[in-house]
Protein backbone atom coordinates (compact mmCIF):
# COMPACT_ATOMS: atom_id res chain seq x y z
CA UNK A 1 0.00 0.00 0.00
CA UNK A 2 1.37 3.19 -0.74
CA UNK A 3 0.38 6.83 -0.51
CA UNK A 4 0.28 8.61 -3.56
CA UNK A 5 0.12 12.23 -2.40
CA UNK A 6 3.17 14.45 -1.99
CA UNK A 7 4.20 14.71 1.44
CA UNK A 8 2.21 18.01 2.44
CA UNK A 9 -0.58 17.50 0.22
CA UNK A 10 -3.97 16.63 1.44
CA UNK A 11 -5.91 13.41 -0.61
CA UNK A 12 -6.14 9.63 0.44
CA UNK A 13 -4.20 6.52 0.79
CA UNK A 14 -4.67 4.63 -2.58
CA UNK A 15 -4.12 0.73 -3.24
CA UNK A 16 -4.84 -1.55 -5.38
CA UNK A 17 -5.31 -4.15 -2.84
CA UNK A 18 -8.85 -5.55 -1.71
CA UNK A 19 -10.01 -4.77 1.54
CA UNK A 20 -8.93 -7.09 3.88
CA UNK A 21 -12.31 -7.95 5.83
CA UNK A 22 -13.33 -11.05 3.75
CA UNK A 23 -10.21 -13.10 3.21
CA UNK A 24 -9.19 -12.73 7.13
CA UNK A 25 -12.96 -13.96 7.98
CA UNK A 26 -12.26 -16.65 6.20
CA UNK A 27 -9.71 -17.70 7.64
CA UNK A 28 -10.65 -17.33 10.72
CA UNK A 29 -13.58 -19.74 10.28
CA UNK A 30 -11.12 -21.66 8.46
CA UNK A 31 -9.01 -22.01 11.53
CA UNK A 32 -11.79 -21.85 14.73
CA UNK A 33 -14.98 -23.21 12.97
CA UNK A 34 -16.85 -22.97 16.13
CA UNK A 35 -16.92 -19.31 15.75
CA UNK A 36 -19.97 -20.08 13.24
CA UNK A 37 -22.03 -20.73 16.40
CA UNK A 38 -21.62 -17.44 17.52
CA UNK A 39 -23.43 -15.52 14.01
CA UNK A 40 -27.81 -15.16 14.47
CA UNK A 41 -29.88 -12.52 16.28
CA UNK A 42 -30.06 -10.76 19.73
CA UNK A 43 -33.70 -10.32 20.01
CA UNK A 44 -32.89 -9.05 23.75
CA UNK A 45 -31.35 -5.84 21.46
CA UNK A 46 -35.18 -4.91 20.68
CA UNK A 47 -36.04 -4.47 24.51
CA UNK A 48 -32.85 -2.22 25.27
CA UNK A 49 -34.03 -0.14 22.16
CA UNK A 50 -37.01 0.34 23.54
CA UNK A 51 -35.88 0.76 27.17
CA UNK A 52 -33.52 3.33 25.83
CA UNK A 53 -35.59 5.40 23.71
CA UNK A 54 -37.68 5.47 27.06
CA UNK A 55 -34.81 6.36 29.48
CA UNK A 56 -34.12 9.58 26.88
CA UNK A 57 -37.74 10.94 26.29
CA UNK A 58 -37.56 10.49 30.14
CA UNK A 59 -34.66 12.83 30.22
CA UNK A 60 -35.91 15.50 27.62
CA UNK A 61 -38.93 15.39 29.97
CA UNK A 62 -37.18 15.89 32.85
CA UNK A 63 -34.84 18.61 31.15
CA UNK A 64 -37.80 20.28 29.55
CA UNK A 65 -38.49 22.64 33.04
CA UNK A 66 -34.70 23.25 33.71
CA UNK A 67 -32.64 26.32 32.45
CA UNK A 68 -31.09 25.61 28.86
CA UNK A 69 -27.13 25.04 30.04
CA UNK A 70 -28.80 22.41 32.13
CA UNK A 71 -30.31 21.01 28.86
CA UNK A 72 -27.11 21.08 26.80
CA UNK A 73 -25.03 19.69 29.80
CA UNK A 74 -27.75 17.11 30.68
CA UNK A 75 -27.37 16.73 26.96
CA UNK A 76 -22.88 16.39 26.86
CA UNK A 77 -22.51 13.83 30.18
CA UNK A 78 -25.89 12.03 30.00
CA UNK A 79 -27.64 11.75 26.68
CA UNK A 80 -24.97 11.25 24.06
CA UNK A 81 -23.96 7.92 25.83
CA UNK A 82 -27.84 7.29 25.21
CA UNK A 83 -27.93 8.21 21.69
CA UNK A 84 -24.68 6.70 20.81
CA UNK A 85 -26.04 3.51 22.02
CA UNK A 86 -29.01 3.75 20.35
CA UNK A 87 -26.76 4.25 16.96
CA UNK A 88 -25.00 1.39 18.04
CA UNK A 89 -28.65 -0.47 17.64
CA UNK A 90 -29.40 0.57 14.53
CA UNK A 91 -26.41 -0.49 13.13
CA UNK A 92 -27.83 -3.95 14.69
CA UNK A 93 -30.60 -3.33 12.71
CA UNK A 94 -29.24 -2.44 9.77
CA UNK A 95 -27.60 -5.76 9.59
CA UNK A 96 -30.90 -7.48 10.61
CA UNK A 97 -29.00 -9.16 13.85
CA UNK A 98 -32.25 -8.44 16.27
CA UNK A 99 -35.39 -9.49 14.59
CA UNK A 100 -36.19 -12.01 12.04
CA UNK A 101 -36.88 -10.18 8.98
CA UNK A 102 -35.83 -7.23 7.20
CA UNK A 103 -39.05 -4.84 7.46
CA UNK A 104 -38.94 -6.10 11.30
CA UNK A 105 -35.66 -4.62 12.24
CA UNK A 106 -36.78 -2.12 9.85
CA UNK A 107 -39.69 -0.95 11.89
CA UNK A 108 -37.33 -1.38 15.39
CA UNK A 109 -34.55 0.98 13.57
CA UNK A 110 -37.68 3.48 12.86
CA UNK A 111 -38.49 3.13 16.84
CA UNK A 112 -34.86 4.07 17.97
CA UNK A 113 -34.91 6.47 15.41
CA UNK A 114 -37.62 8.13 17.94
CA UNK A 115 -34.88 9.35 20.26
CA UNK A 116 -32.50 11.17 18.54
CA UNK A 117 -34.51 13.96 17.13
CA UNK A 118 -33.16 13.50 13.56
CA UNK A 119 -34.78 10.50 10.48
CA UNK A 120 -31.90 8.80 9.92
CA UNK A 121 -31.76 5.33 10.53
CA UNK A 122 -33.11 3.66 7.25
CA UNK A 123 -30.57 6.24 4.82
CA UNK A 124 -27.96 4.79 7.36
CA UNK A 125 -29.08 0.85 6.76
CA UNK A 126 -28.76 1.24 3.07
CA UNK A 127 -25.32 3.29 2.87
CA UNK A 128 -24.02 1.11 6.04
CA UNK A 129 -24.73 -2.20 3.76
CA UNK A 130 -23.12 -0.33 0.86
CA UNK A 131 -19.89 0.47 3.01
CA UNK A 132 -19.45 -3.44 4.30
CA UNK A 133 -19.72 -4.47 0.76
CA UNK A 134 -17.31 -2.01 -1.01
CA UNK A 135 -14.92 -0.55 2.01
CA UNK A 136 -13.00 1.85 0.66
CA UNK A 137 -14.36 2.32 -2.80
CA UNK A 138 -14.93 6.53 -3.62
CA UNK A 139 -17.90 6.47 -5.09
CA UNK A 140 -19.94 3.33 -3.22
CA UNK A 141 -18.36 3.63 0.51
CA UNK A 142 -20.77 6.64 2.01
CA UNK A 143 -18.50 5.98 5.51
CA UNK A 144 -15.59 7.96 3.49
CA UNK A 145 -15.37 11.51 3.69
CA UNK A 146 -16.67 13.78 0.28
CA UNK A 147 -13.02 15.03 -1.41
CA UNK A 148 -14.89 18.63 -0.74
CA UNK A 149 -15.06 17.73 3.15
CA UNK A 150 -10.97 17.62 2.41
CA UNK A 151 -10.46 20.35 0.38
CA UNK A 152 -12.16 22.51 3.20
CA UNK A 153 -10.70 20.98 6.54
CA UNK A 154 -7.79 21.01 4.89
CA UNK A 155 -4.92 20.54 7.53
CA UNK A 156 -6.00 23.53 9.47
CA UNK A 157 -6.41 22.81 13.17
CA UNK A 158 -9.28 24.97 13.78
CA UNK A 159 -10.85 23.82 10.70
CA UNK A 160 -10.44 20.01 12.08
CA UNK A 161 -11.98 20.67 15.36
CA UNK A 162 -14.83 22.41 13.77
CA UNK A 163 -15.16 19.99 11.55
CA UNK A 164 -14.95 16.99 13.62
CA UNK A 165 -17.67 18.69 16.26
CA UNK A 166 -20.53 19.46 13.61
CA UNK A 167 -19.35 15.55 12.19
CA UNK A 168 -22.90 14.25 12.50
CA UNK A 169 -24.42 17.15 9.54
CA UNK A 170 -20.83 15.78 7.44
CA UNK A 171 -22.16 12.50 7.64
CA UNK A 172 -26.06 12.85 7.35
CA UNK A 173 -25.10 14.25 3.69
CA UNK A 174 -22.09 12.08 2.46
CA UNK A 175 -25.07 9.32 0.77
CA UNK A 176 -25.82 12.17 -1.46
CA UNK A 177 -22.87 11.47 -3.57
CA UNK A 178 -23.08 7.37 -3.41
CA UNK A 179 -25.20 7.12 -6.33
CA UNK A 180 -25.60 3.18 -5.41
CA UNK A 181 -27.53 4.36 -2.04
CA UNK A 182 -31.25 4.67 -2.33
CA UNK A 183 -32.04 7.98 -0.11
CA UNK A 184 -34.99 8.10 -0.89
CA UNK A 185 -37.62 4.97 -0.74
CA UNK A 186 -41.01 3.93 1.18
CA UNK A 187 -38.51 3.60 4.17
CA UNK A 188 -36.52 6.57 4.07
CA UNK A 189 -40.31 8.14 3.94
CA UNK A 190 -41.73 6.45 6.97
CA UNK A 191 -38.93 7.03 8.99
CA UNK A 192 -39.44 10.98 8.31
CA UNK A 193 -42.86 11.28 8.83
CA UNK A 194 -42.64 9.07 12.04
CA UNK A 195 -39.81 11.03 13.82
CA UNK A 196 -40.83 14.25 12.12
CA UNK A 197 -44.68 13.59 13.83
CA UNK A 198 -42.73 12.37 17.23
CA UNK A 199 -40.74 15.79 16.91
CA UNK A 200 -43.61 17.71 17.27
CA UNK A 201 -45.55 15.51 19.55
CA UNK A 202 -42.39 16.82 21.86
CA UNK A 203 -42.41 20.09 21.20
CA UNK A 204 -46.14 20.09 21.64
CA UNK A 205 -45.86 17.96 25.02
CA UNK A 206 -42.91 19.27 26.73
CA UNK A 207 -41.89 22.24 25.28
CA UNK A 208 -38.88 23.21 22.76
CA UNK A 209 -35.82 22.62 25.22
CA UNK A 210 -36.99 18.95 25.18
CA UNK A 211 -36.11 18.55 21.95
CA UNK A 212 -32.76 20.87 21.78
CA UNK A 213 -32.35 18.08 24.41
CA UNK A 214 -33.01 15.03 22.13
CA UNK A 215 -30.77 17.22 18.61
CA UNK A 216 -28.49 18.07 21.10
CA UNK A 217 -27.35 14.09 22.61
CA UNK A 218 -27.36 13.16 18.89
CA UNK A 219 -25.07 16.07 18.22
CA UNK A 220 -22.14 15.55 20.48
CA UNK A 221 -22.79 11.62 20.06
CA UNK A 222 -21.35 11.91 16.80
CA UNK A 223 -18.49 14.45 17.50
CA UNK A 224 -16.60 16.13 19.96
CA UNK A 225 -17.12 13.27 22.96
CA UNK A 226 -15.64 10.43 24.56
CA UNK A 227 -17.77 8.53 22.38
CA UNK A 228 -16.79 10.04 19.33
CA UNK A 229 -13.51 8.92 19.43
CA UNK A 230 -15.19 5.73 17.75
CA UNK A 231 -15.37 7.31 14.39
CA UNK A 232 -11.86 8.10 14.73
CA UNK A 233 -11.03 4.77 15.87
CA UNK A 234 -12.78 3.02 13.26
CA UNK A 235 -11.29 3.86 10.08
CA UNK A 236 -8.69 6.16 10.46
CA UNK A 237 -5.02 4.86 9.09
CA UNK A 238 -3.04 5.69 11.99
CA UNK A 239 -1.05 3.22 10.87
CA UNK A 240 0.26 2.63 7.79
CA UNK A 241 -1.38 -0.38 5.91
CA UNK A 242 -4.05 -1.00 8.47
CA UNK A 243 -7.37 0.64 7.44
CA UNK A 244 -9.86 -1.01 10.36
CA UNK A 245 -8.93 -0.45 13.58
CA UNK A 246 -10.95 -2.14 16.92
CA UNK A 247 -10.90 -0.27 20.89
CA UNK A 248 -11.01 -2.64 23.68
CA UNK A 249 -11.46 -0.31 26.24
CA UNK A 250 -14.33 0.43 29.25
CA UNK A 251 -16.88 2.48 27.19
CA UNK A 252 -17.64 -0.86 25.41
CA UNK A 253 -19.69 -1.32 28.44
CA UNK A 254 -22.29 1.57 27.46
CA UNK A 255 -21.12 1.01 23.68
CA UNK A 256 -22.52 -2.28 23.28
CA UNK A 257 -19.35 -3.60 22.14
CA UNK A 258 -19.07 -1.75 19.25
CA UNK A 259 -15.05 -1.15 19.58
CA UNK A 260 -14.78 -4.37 18.17
CA UNK A 261 -14.87 -2.65 14.98
CA UNK A 262 -12.26 -5.57 13.07
CA UNK A 263 -14.16 -8.11 14.62
CA UNK A 264 -17.36 -7.38 13.10
CA UNK A 265 -16.03 -6.30 9.24
CA UNK A 266 -14.39 -9.89 9.42
CA UNK A 267 -17.43 -11.29 10.46
CA UNK A 268 -20.44 -9.10 10.28
CA UNK A 269 -23.37 -12.07 10.97
CA UNK A 270 -22.02 -11.75 14.55
CA UNK A 271 -24.16 -9.85 17.02
CA UNK A 272 -23.18 -7.06 19.43
CA UNK A 273 -23.04 -9.33 22.43
CA UNK A 274 -20.68 -12.00 21.03
CA UNK A 275 -17.82 -10.19 19.32
CA UNK A 276 -15.57 -10.29 22.35
CA UNK A 277 -16.01 -14.15 21.60
CA UNK A 278 -14.66 -13.64 18.24
CA UNK A 279 -11.51 -11.97 19.60
CA UNK A 280 -11.18 -14.38 22.44
CA UNK A 281 -11.28 -17.59 19.75
CA UNK A 282 -8.72 -16.11 17.42
CA UNK A 283 -6.14 -14.02 19.39
CA UNK A 284 -3.32 -14.81 16.93
CA UNK A 285 -5.60 -12.67 14.22
CA UNK A 286 -6.84 -9.52 16.32
CA UNK A 287 -4.29 -9.21 19.29
CA UNK A 288 -1.54 -8.76 16.47
CA UNK A 289 -3.40 -5.62 14.80
CA UNK A 290 -2.72 -1.50 16.32
CA UNK A 291 -5.71 -1.62 18.87
CA UNK A 292 -7.14 1.25 20.73
CA UNK A 293 -7.91 1.59 24.78
CA UNK A 294 -8.50 4.95 24.87
CA UNK A 295 -11.79 6.81 22.93
CA UNK A 296 -10.69 9.99 24.50
CA UNK A 297 -7.17 9.95 24.07
CA UNK A 298 -7.85 8.98 20.28
CA UNK A 299 -9.89 12.40 19.73
CA UNK A 300 -7.22 14.50 21.66
CA UNK A 301 -4.78 12.23 19.04
CA UNK A 302 -6.61 13.28 16.07
CA UNK A 303 -7.22 16.85 17.00
CA UNK A 304 -3.72 17.84 17.88
CA UNK A 305 -1.69 15.35 15.35
CA UNK A 306 -0.91 17.61 12.32
CA UNK A 307 -0.19 14.10 10.09
CA UNK A 308 -4.22 13.25 10.93
CA UNK A 309 -7.21 13.77 9.37
CA UNK A 310 -10.33 13.41 7.33
CA UNK A 311 -7.57 12.48 4.63
CA UNK A 312 -5.94 9.40 6.32
CA UNK A 313 -8.65 7.44 5.19
CA UNK A 314 -7.54 4.25 2.83
CA UNK A 315 -9.80 4.23 -0.78
CA UNK A 316 -9.54 1.85 -4.03
CA UNK A 317 -10.75 1.38 -7.53
CA UNK A 318 -14.33 1.36 -7.28
CA UNK A 319 -16.28 -1.86 -8.54
CA UNK A 320 -18.69 -0.47 -11.38
CA UNK A 321 -22.17 0.77 -9.88
CA UNK A 322 -23.86 -1.71 -11.96
CA UNK A 323 -22.32 -4.51 -10.24
CA UNK A 324 -22.96 -3.18 -6.73
CA UNK A 325 -26.36 -4.37 -7.09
Amino acid sequence: MTSTTEPRAVDFTHTAAPQPHPQRGRDVLARHPEVRDLFGRNPWSALIVVGLVAVQMTAAWLLSGTSWIWVVVGAWLFGAFVSHALFVLLHECAHDLVLPGRWSNVALAIVGDCALGFPSAITFRHYHLLHHAHQGEYDLDGDLPGTNELRIVGRSRIRRVVWFSCLGFMVALRPLRVKAAKVLDLGVVINVVVVAAVDVAVVWAWGPKALVYLAAATFFALGLHPVGGRWVQEHVETEPGQETYSYYGPLNVVALNVGYHNEHHDLPGVPWHRLPKVRAAAPETYDTLVWYRSWTGLVVRYLTDPTLGPWKRVVRPSTPVDAAG
